[in-house]
């Protein structure tokens, strides 16, 4: 069987053109709205989850088949997700670093990470309320209670408010109670 290399340059191009219009579904637009669901959960996307493993691949496609670009070593490390895709999550860190990672590795367990140095928290949501501790820039706490402007996070043992703007790994507007 002899085949012609512009046959197989059409063949080519019509795979690249589908592959291309595959990998186009899975990403998403910038600034869309924040009510979108996620395909395989019906969870809301962009949302923030954290490292349930001490090391997870970050992959560059949703399998075992792509290449793993590094690895995420950080246990209870805040992570964004932006994609879904079987059992696989797209996410991004806080630098805008991420991938593909199996959802065996993720938690719903929400973590933020301190952006500010020596942060000082309170013993309510008042700058003016008592500090209760001060965290370090780069600490992941553990996130409790939010209001409009205000966190409840904890590490170490030590526990208080935080201002939102001063941490990763919660929406502006999200509320939790």
């Amino acid at each position: 069987m002899n085949i012609s290399a512009s046959y197989l340059r059409s063949r080519l191009a019509v795979v690249a053109m589908i592959m291309i219009a595959m990998s186009g579904a899975l990403i998403p637009v910038e600034g869309a709205a924040r009510d979108e669901r996620g395909p395989v959960t019906n969870l809301p996307l962009p949302r923030f989850v954290s490292m349930k493993a001490a090391e997870g691949n970050v992959r560059r496609g949703p399998s075992l088949t792509h290449k793993i670009d590094w690895v995420f070593k950080r246990r209870g490390m805040p992570l964004e997700i932006t994609a879904e895709y079987g059992h696989w999550r797209r996410v991004r860190d806080r630098d805008g670093a991420g991938g593909w990672v199996h959802y065996a590795l993720l938690s719903g367990a929400r973590t933020v990470l301190i952006e500010e140095d020596m942060l000082t928290v309170h013993a309510r949501p008042d700058s003016g309320a008592p500090v209760t501790a001060a965290f370090e820039l780069g600490v992941v706490a553990r996130l409790g209670k939010c209001e409009v402007s205000w966190c409840s996070i904890s590490a170490g043992g030590y526990r208080g408010w935080a201002p939102k703007e001063k941490l990763w790994g919660v929406a502006p507007d999200e509320l939790r109670d």
